[in-house]
C-alpha cells in the first residue's frame, strides 16, 4: 500500500492483494478519515469483477466513483501491473459530478449533448453553494470501453456540450485480451458503457496530451477500408498488411504489438500529426486499428524522439504554469509501454512517472477534447 503524504494532497493508495475484499479494504484504510468529493479507480483486469464491485459497495460513504479494468496500471512505483489504484479528490478543494452512458450502439448524440449540459448546470450549482469562485478550474475525465468502436463520437458530442471545458480520458483495456472491458461507475462495473466525471476544483488544473514521434517520409494511402469495423484491406492498392511491413522497412519481421508501437502510423489533422494505430493483423493481411479509418486517408510511418528528454520538458512547462504539481493523472496508451519495453526504456520512463506523480492506467487509446487518439500520454496536471 502507498499513499501521498500530505493532508491536502490528492489521496493516492495502490492494493496489489488479489483478493478483491482486501484490496478494497486496504484502499480504504489508506484514504483513513479524509473527506471525498470523488474518487477514480484503475484495476488490472485480472480482478473478478462482480465481488470487487460487492467489495465496493458502500465503502466510500456514498461519493462519485468511476473507474475500469486496464491495460496495465500507473501508481507511485511507476508501470505497474496486477493492482487497484485509486485516487481521491479532497472536498476541501473539489466537487465532482457524473453521468454514465450506457448501451453505446443507441447512443443519441442530441439527448447526450443535453445530458451533459445538465450536468455542468448542477455542478455550477453545487459550486456556489460551496463557496467556490466564480471561475473555478474546470475539467471532464471520460472513461469509455476501449472495444465499443464509439470512443470518437462520443468525444465529439460530451467536447461540444462542454464548450470550453476540457475533456481528457482513456478507453478501458483488459491486458491485451482484447475480449471484454469494464467501466466502474459506483460499485458497478459495466460494459459497452462510458462516464464522464466533471471535475471543478479551487486549484489550477491543466490537460494535456503528447505522442512521442515525428512523421517518416515514406506515405501509406489506405485505398480500401472498411470504416465501420475500423478494419484496413489494401494500402497503396496492396494488401495491406504486406504494404505497411514493407515500407516500414523490416520486410521478414512479424507484425504483432511490439512491431505497430514501434512503427506507429500517423495522419496529419488539424495542424499536426497524430498516431492511428494498429491493433492486430488478421488472417486475410488486412489490419484492424484501434482509431477510426478510412479510405483515402495519406499516413506516414512514425519515428521515435527522445522520449525521456521530451517527457521531462513536457512536466517541467506544466510545473511551471501550474505553480507545482500534486498529481498527473495519466492515460497512456498500452502501445507506449510496450514501444518502451521494446526500446530497453522501461525503467527510465517508470523512474520518470514515479517522480512526477503520474498516476492512471494504460488505455487501449485516449480521448484529448473532440479528439479520440492513440499512443499519446494525455492527462490532468492537477496543482497544489
Amino acid at each position: 500500500m502507498a499513499q501521498t503524504g500530505l493532508a491536502d494532497d490528492l489521496a493516492v493508495v495502490t492494493s496489489h492483494r488479489s483478493d478483491p475484499a482486501a484490496a478494497v479494504a486496504e484502499v480504504v484504510a489508506g484514504v483513513g478519515r479524509r473527506t471525498l468529493a470523488g474518487g477514480l479507480m484503475f484495476c488490472s483486469h485480472r480482478y473478478p469483477r462482480e465481488p470487487l464491485a460487492r467489495a465496493l459497495a458502500g465503502r466510500f460513504g456514498g461519493i462519485p466513483l468511476i473507474g475500469c479494468t486496464s491495460a496495465g496500471e500507473l501508481s507511485q512505483r511507476g508501470y505497474d501491473e496486477d493492482s487497484l489504484v485509486f485516487i481521491g479528490f479532497p472536498a476541501a478543494d473539489f466537487r465532482m459530478a457524473l453521468h454514465c452512458f450506457d448501451d453505446l450502439d443507441r447512443f443519441d448524440p442530441v439527448i447526450g449533448r443535453e445530458a451533459i449540459r445538465q450536468l455542468a448546470t448542477g455542478l455550477a450549482e453545487v459550486e456556489l453553494e460551496g463557496g467556490f469562485a466564480p471561475r473555478p478550474s474546470r475539467a471532464a475525465i471520460f472513461l469509455v470501453d476501449g472495444l465499443s468502436h464509439r470512443e470518437e463520437l462520443l468525444a465529439m458530442t460530451v467536447q461540444e456540450a462542454l464548450g470550453e471545458t476540457p475533456l481528457v480520458g482513456g478507453s478501458s483495456g483488459d491486458g491485451m485480451r482484447f475480449h471484454e472491458t469494464g467501466i466502474l461507475v459506483g460499485d458497478r462495473f459495466l460494459r459497452d458503457a462510458a462516464v464522464v466525471a466533471l471535475l471543478s476544483s479551487r486549484r489550477p488544473m491543466q490537460a494535456f496530451t503528447a505522442n512521442h514521434y515525428l512523421p517518416g517520409a515514406e506515405k501509406m494511402v489506405v485505398t480500401a477500408a472498411d470504416p465501420a469495423a475500423r478494419v484496413v484491406h489494401q494500402i497503396n492498392a496492396r494488401p495491406a498488411a504486406d504494404e505497411y511491413l514493407r515500407l516500414a522497412g523490416r520486410t521478414g519481421e512479424q507484425l504483432d504489438a511490439a512491431f505497430f508501437a514501434a512503427h506507429p502510423p500517423m495522419v496529419r489533422a488539424g495542424g499536426g500529426y497524430h498516431v492511428r494505430s494498429i491493433q492486430s493483423v488478421n488472417p486475410d493481411g488486412s489490419l484492424t486499428f484501434y482509431c477510426a479509418i478510412d479510405n483515402g486517408i495519406v499516413l506516414s510511418i512514425g519515428e521515435p524522439v527522445d522520449r525521456v528528454s521530451q517527457l521531462e520538458r513536457l512536466f517541467d512547462g506544466i510545473e511551471a504554469g501550474l505553480g507545482g504539481i500534486d498529481h498527473v493523472i495519466g492515460f497512456d496508451c498500452v502501445l507506449n509501454r510496450i514501444d518502451a519495453e521494446r526500446r530497453q526504456l522501461q525503467r527510465a520512463v517508470s523512474d520518470l512517472y514515479a517522480r512526477r506523480g503520474v498516476v492512471g492506467f494504460n488505455t487501449y487509446g485516449e480521448q484529448f477534447r473532440a479528439a479520440h487518439i492513440n499512443q499519446t500520454l494525455s492527462g490532468l496536471a492537477i496543482g497544489r
